[in-house]
């Protein structure tokens, strides 16, 4: 799979999701969907990555001497943003469909 194909496909995925949301609130996510997406595929390529060169570097003579290697860490940052952007997301989805429960209690009063 390209990185493109895996940005294409988070962002159908997650725009998916959103289709039942009201359009105030999914005009406001649209942003973090495609910054979802595009971390997604940023991390598809660093992880293809990893899996050849591991994420430490240890030195050749001195094995106890490691080091992470950049992708590594740059891997772990997409991911902590990814999961804020997410949470995020599912929150205005909880949001949303509080919303609607509230909206629905209503007639169960009467």
């Amino acid at each position: 799979m390209t990185k493109n194909e895996v940005f294409t496909k988070e962002k159908e995925k997650l725009t998916n999701i959103f289709l039942e949301v009201e359009p105030s609130k999914r005009k406001l996510v649209e942003g973090l969907i495609d910054d979802a997406a595009f971390l997604k595929a940023e991390n598809y390529q660093l992880k293809c990555l990893l899996q050849d060169t591991g994420m430490i570097q240890i030195h050749p003579s001195q094995r106890h001497l490691q080091k992470p290697t950049e992708a590594a860490r740059q891997y772990l940052k997409n991911v902590n943003s990814y999961a804020v952007i997410i949470k995020t997301l599912n929150g205005v989805l909880a949001k949303n469909i509080m919303d609607d429960d509230n909206d629905l209690s209503e007639f169960e009063d009467e």
